[in-house]
């Protein structure tokens, strides 16, 4: 991968990651209001079912961010764009696709589908 390639991506996970972490500051300001005001028992499992959906987002986008944060470490080393598994490259198409993959296409394939027959 040449450097104007890196360059590109690194942007890419730098402002992915800016708007993730703006987005979690909002979250979790929003996550502080509390449901004791809330008399009706209605209310109080209605936001607190909200509540839960809000965690499960947040979760998911700290796995994100850790991801993005990886792929930006493994730009700096000169690893970005090397299948973690076979030590291939992954395609232009597929790092546009998902900028923070670690397996080629053909690796990660096969790890899915070893997934699905064990379960795991």
């Amino acid at each position: 991968m040449n450097q104007e390639q890196l360059t590109y991506f690194k942007n890419i996970l730098e402002n992915w990651l800016h708007e993730l972490l703006h987005h979690a500051d909002d979250s979790v300001g929003g996550l502080l209001v509390s449901e004791s005001s809330m008399p009706d028992m209605l209310d109080r499992a209605t936001f607190e079912a909200a509540h839960d959906f809000k965690l499960r987002i947040l979760d998911r986008e700290s796995i994100l961010i850790n991801k993005i944060r990886q792929s930006l470490t493994d730009i700096e080393n000169g690893e970005y764009g090397i299948c973690q598994i076979c030590g291939g490259d992954i395609s232009i198409e597929r790092l546009k696709a998902r900028p923070v993959a670690h397996q080629c296409i053909k690796c990660k394939t096969r790890m899915e589908a070893k997934e699905r027959l064990t379960g795991t």
